[in-house]
């Protein structure tokens, strides 16, 4: 598939007066239309950071941004990380949306639903405020929200946090954009909520055939969403398949950490949960070699410690399956076994 979006080597650091913060470093993907690539990670790890960056949502004076974020529209290729701020913002709702972490906080409370999602089809739309009502009726409509023609006049504080991520979802697709990029959108919701969350994504992206990014520390959320998924550590990708090689072939240490402490119905009753050990590295002062060495439990087999002196490449170890590791694929295969044998 052709790619709507390609992030090449992007770079994301905030100086302060510590030191610098690089927490988006050397960052490349690319996601299609019709297309989700999950990007998961702990807190910390640079994917709320890189989503923003493409977005155009840093501010040049507190952020040091390099790289391209290259969109395909009609009109011809465009970076929005080289393009003027002017130029960018007349993508954002348009060609791009975001649906940002807390509803609530997103949303203004002092505006009705219909009003505010009324104001963000006026951005691209000619037309009255009674077309712009009638559009957001639409739209409350589509995503699932009952009685859409009464709750269009109600306010924020009136909706449930799902009801509430409903209508950011309503308002991030007014426009039709054709990427949109989900930071966090389960969060704070019950399982039940989360599960009704990530379908109405699947079937809006369907009914748009948008090129979907799912960010989330949650592997577990992503299983019948992804198509792909990017793994991310101290602000690296430390790996990037498809979602099957994720969860049966997983290729990196971090990752394989990840999936043994997702609780799951297939395993042997009274089996503990393993946690990662230790705490992610500070991005101000990254160690020299891997950055997960710390917490990795199979660094010890690859010799002449190249773990401690040597940062790895991410390489296609497998067609298609990248990884961030100097063990050897045959190492990765035991340290599979071994993982999920404790």
């Amino acid at each position: 598939m052709k790619p709507f979006l390609e992030v090449k080597n992007l770079t994301v650091s905030f100086p302060t007066e510590d030191g610098l913060v690089r927490a988006s470093n050397d960052v490349s993907f690319t996601v299609a239309r019709g297309e989700t690539l999950a990007v998961v990670g702990e807190s910390g790890s640079g994917k709320s950071v890189t989503s923003l960056a493409v977005m155009g949502l840093h501010s040049r004076r507190s952020a040091n941004i390099s790289g391209q974020a290259i969109l395909h529209l009609p009109t011809g290729p465009m970076d929005t990380i080289s393009a003027t701020p002017e130029a960018v913002r007349k993508l954002r709702g348009k060609s791009m949306a975001m649906i940002f972490q807390d509803p609530m906080s997103a949303l203004h409370p002092y505006y009705s639903i219909g009003d505010q999602i009324a104001e963000a089809w006026a951005l691209y739309n000619k037309g009255s405020k009674a077309d712009g009502i009638r559009r957001a009726t639409e739209m409350l409509e589509l995503v699932g929200i009952p009685e859409p023609g009464k709750r269009v006049r109600e306010f924020p504080h009136q909706f449930s946090g799902g009801m509430r991520q409903r209508v950011m979802i309503a308002m991030a697709l007014v426009n039709n954009p054709s990427l949109l990029i989900a930071d966090e959108p389960t969060t704070a919701l019950d399982v039940t909520v989360q599960s009704q969350i990530l379908k109405l994504l699947k079937d809006m992206q369907k009914e748009f055939n948008m090129a979907v990014i799912l960010i989330t520390h949650d592997l577990g959320v992503v299983a019948e969403v992804a198509d792909r998924v990017c793994v991310m550590y101290a602000g690296k990708i430390v790996e990037q398949a498809e979602i099957n090689d994720i969860y049966y072939k997983p290729d990196h240490p971090y990752t394989i950490g990840l999936l043994n402490s997702i609780p799951r119905v297939d395993q042997l009753e009274g089996r503990r949960l393993q946690a990662i050990p230790g705490q992610p590295p500070s991005l101000i002062s990254l160690p020299k070699g891997c950055a997960f060495r710390s917490r990795c439990s199979f660094s010890e087999q690859v010799p002449d410690n190249r773990c401690a002196t040597e940062v790895p490449d991410l390489n296609e170890k497998l067609e298609g399956h990248f990884s961030r590791c100097h063990l050897t694929e045959t190492q990765l295969t035991r340290a599979r076994s071994l993982a999920g044998s404790k």
